[in-house]
This record gives structure tokens, C-alpha cells and sequence, in this order.
């Protein structure tokens, strides 16, 4: 009867312990959240950059040997200095900025550039989505944030929000694995998706992340079979109030897309929490 008891107590512990571990990857990444939404709002211009840099570093995957993909290792300046990151510093140096930030008020330690990048990804993502909300409420700002709120995707992160704790590469990725988007033919886009599992409906739905300007990729890739139906799906969809199979497939593909290559430490970013002594407090 003694050791049953204390084998409950002892399972007490432990679910009380992993309340206490979720809680705190929680907050934190909610002011991660926050930090990345503030930068994303005060540097429109680098929305598109920030996209291309979350799939440039998960791009480098190599289903075979298994290495590669979300790590981070494109803040290396040698990767980031190459053909197919042309112009992707500027989003890199705010990244670093913003870094600097969430690593002044984490408890549990820095955030590794692979989580950082990919949750810059999501914010971008998000911005793009409240902003296509505000234009079709014609510029006004609260009516476009009320219907996001009421029709937007924001209940379709939760799994992209569990997969916290991401690890960051020693180096940098082998060169060779990721195409230079702009100058790709549809069908070098379509091969390099099928390598890490994807087919022309992820293709198509990622056509953001793809150059500067979304619709110039969709005018290219609108032009293979295979890819077409898919980019006037998305495009019909966009036009509605809600965006929803839009946005709630661009959400499924990030969510596989910025784990590649990973195994998430669900233990990350947490911290002991300092024991009160009871007897010490003054009732």
C-alpha cells in the first residue's frame, strides 16, 4: 500500500511538472510571437524575403541521407551569401535583431535560428492574411482585424505551435540542394518539391514564398498542367471573405515544410522553477 502511494504521488509530480514545463513554453512563445509580429509590422517590405528565407533553409533536406532542412543553418553567412539567397540579408540582420530580443527576456535559454526562422515565417504568413482581410474591408484596419478574427485561420496553427524546439545545425548546408526560384523552370520547382514529398498542390499553395512578387510565380506555374488547377484554386479562394482553403493549406504545408529534418525537443526553453519554502511565509 506504501509504494502505491507513493507511485501516485510520484505520477502528481510529473503531471504537475509538465503543466508547468507546457505553461512555460507557452508564454514564451507568445512573446516571441508578439516580438516577430512588431518587426514583421514595421518592415512590410520584408514579408516576402522572410518567406523565402524559411523555405530556402528548409529546402536544403535531403530525404536520402536525411540531413538538411529547418536547422537554421542559413544564418551561416556562407549560405546565406549564395546564388539562391540573393537578397535575403536584409530579412536575416532583422531576424538577428529581433534574436537579440527574445533572447534578453527567455528564461530557458536562446531561441535557435531554426525555431526563430520558422516563426517568423508564421507571422509573415499571418500578415499577409490580415492584410488581404483589410483590403477587402477597403483599407480600414479594425473592420479587416474583426474579420479576421470571425473568418480567419488562426485556430489552424495549433500543430505548427506544438513543434517547438527545434534544433540549429553546427554548419552550413551542403550547397547544390536548393534551385534559384526566379530563374527555375516549373518543372525543376516541381522536382525539387517531389524530393522532400511534396507534389503541385504544395507548389502551388507556397507560390508566396517563391520570389518577390506572388503573382509572377503563378503566372509561370499556371502554364504546367499538373500545377494549374491547383493555382486557380488558391486564386478563387482568395477572392472569398474567408480565404479558407487557401489559407488553411498554406498553413498544413508550412507546418511539414519547417520540420523537416528535425526532431523537436518538447522539453526546450523551459527552466526550473524556484521551490517556496512554506514554513518561511509570513501568513
Amino acid at each position: 500500500m506504501e509504494l502505491l502511494a507513493s507511485s501516485g504521488s510520484w505520477v502528481e509530480m510529473a503531471s504537475a511538472a509538465d503543466l508547468i514545463q507546457r505553461r512555460q513554453r507557452s508564454e514564451f512563445l507568445s512573446s516571441i510571437k508578439e516580438t516577430l509580429a512588431k518587426a514583421m509590422k514595421g518592415n512590410p517590405d520584408l514579408i516576402p524575403s522572410m518567406l523565402t528565407l524559411a523555405l530556402n533553409d528548409a529546402m536544403t533536406y535531403d530525404k536520402a541521407t536525411k540531413s538538411g532542412g529547418s536547422n537554421g543553418s542559413i544564418h551561416f553567412s556562407s549560405e546565406l551569401s549564395r546564388p539562391e539567397n540573393k537578397g535575403l540579408a536584409a530579412a536575416m540582420s532583422l531576424l538577428d535583431e529581433a534574436k537579440k530580443e527574445i533572447d534578453s527576456y527567455s528564461k530557458g535559454g536562446p531561441i535557435s535560428y531554426a525555431d526563430l526562422i520558422q516563426y517568423a515565417a508564421q507571422a509573415a504568413v499571418k500578415s499577409t492574411f490580415l492584410a488581404a482581410a483589410i483590403r477587402k474591408c477597403g483599407g480600414n484596419e479594425d473592420k479587416g482585424r474583426t474579420l479576421y478574427a470571425a473568418y480567419g485561420s488562426s485556430g489552424q496553427w495549433g500543430l505548427f505551435d506544438r513543434q517547438f524546439g527545434r534544433s540549429d545545425a553546427e554548419e552550413p548546408d551542403p550547397e547544390g540542394r536548393v534551385p534559384i526560384w526566379e530563374k527555375a523552370s516549373v518543372k525543376e520547382m516541381k522536382d525539387k518539391f517531389k524530393e522532400i514529398g511534396f507534389g503541385p498542390r504544395q507548389l502551388a499553395v507556397m507560390s508566396a514564398f517563391l520570389g518577390p512578387e506572388q503573382s509572377a510565380t503563378e503566372a509561370l506555374l499556371v502554364n504546367d498542367p499538373e500545377v494549374t488547377p491547383w493555382v486557380q484554386k488558391y486564386q478563387r479562394s482568395r477572392e472569398t471573405v474567408s480565404q479558407t482553403d487557401y489559407e488553411v493549406d498554406l498553413i498544413t504545408t508550412l507546418t511539414k515544410l519547417s520540420c523537416l529534418g528535425q526532431q523537436i525537443n518538447y522539453e526546450a526553453y523551459t527552466y526550473p522553477v524556484k521551490k517556496i519554502e512554506l514554513s518561511k511565509l509570513k501568513l
